[in-house]
């Protein structure tokens, strides 16, 4: 196949400018990539092979790379960032009204995520900040802030990413989240269901540690183009084994039950629909109906 061949080049991805891969905590487990790889390519034969994956991720790219470029000049409008908030599968059902909310802040906040100063941590954390509801004191208002912040985390996460995925690793909460001690990487760990708590934070040089490693395990199959695609495709593998386990197969509504493994995968990535061809599945608030009076 024309991924495999004699590798050419060092077996990391292309610097990640201004991110330093950490050391892991705990190692990962060679044998665990062996079995989401083979598991990966036996999920994308049946829905046209692993090349077609990649295109689909290609193409994703290319549409959060041209608005970054967009943004280079001035900050993007709602309408120009809703094709990139469909393509997130994590974030688009919850997270347009509240960047309908706060309005021109939102395009200056994406504009800053990438082009800011400060280091990728603090970009994203502000772009989470910034969301409406933090406020709020009673129960149901506390609930609603916390899944609107998981949200936008995982927006940022991938604007930053698919933005310019040779610097950034993604850093989406299902690659890792400290908080539920859950993501991918829990699934790369030897023993880690005997593990209660990961050593693992949630620090970029952490998920840049974690992926030097994986693209050196697919340099050492024979992979070096595209390493960073084939990094985010092995960990949508490993993330939805663990999540199939614990569900029994049962997705409920994020996934839709009876749906297979490789519509899962591409559903994780926001590939399961060409770019500006789904902008209908960006869940918008509902304009409020009132009865007319006589």
């Amino acid at each position: 196949m024309a991924w495999f061949g004699k590798a050419v080049k060092a077996a990391t991805p292309a610097a990640a400018e201004g991110i330093v891969p950490a050391a892991l905590p705990l190692p990962l487990d060679a044998s665990a990539f062996q079995r989401h790889f083979d598991a990966l390519l036996a999920t994308a034969e049946k829905d046209g092979g692993i090349e077609s994956h990649l295109a689909a991720l290609s193409a994703k790219v290319a549409a959060f790379s041209g608005l970054r470029e967009r943004a280079r000049a001035a900050p993007p409008a709602l309408d120009e960032l809703e094709p990139a908030l469909a393509l997130v599968f994590t974030a688009r059902r919850h997270l347009h009204p509240a960047l309908e909310a706060i309005d021109a802040e939102a395009g200056r906040l994406v504009r800053e995520l990438w082009f800011g100063a400060t280091s990728p941590e603090r970009r994203l954390q502000q772009f989470v900040d910034a969301m409406p509801g933090a406020g709020s004191t009673d129960r149901a208002g506390i609930k609603a802030a916390a899944k609107l912040r998981r949200a936008a985390w995982d927006f940022a996460a991938e604007l930053l990413h698919y933005g310019d995925p040779l610097r950034y690793p993604l850093m989406a909460r299902w690659v890792w989240d400290q908080g539920t001690q859950s993501g991918a990487l829990r699934e790369l760990v030897r023993g880690s269901d005997s593990i209660r708590e990961l050593p693992f934070g949630n620090e970029p040089g952490l998920f840049e540690g974690a992926r030097c490693w994986l693209a050196e395990q697919l340099a050492s199959r024979g992979i070096y183009r595209d390493e960073e695609l084939w990094v985010d495709l092995v960990q949508a593998q490993a993330y939805l084994g663990y999540f199939r386990s614990m569900t029994e197969g049962s997705l409920g509504a994020d996934f839709g039950r009876g749906v297979p493994p490789q519509e899962q995968l591409k559903r994780l990535l926001g590939i399961d629909a060409a770019p500006g061809e789904r902008s209908d599945r960006v869940k918008k608030r509902q304009p409020a109906i009132h009865a007319e009076v006589h």
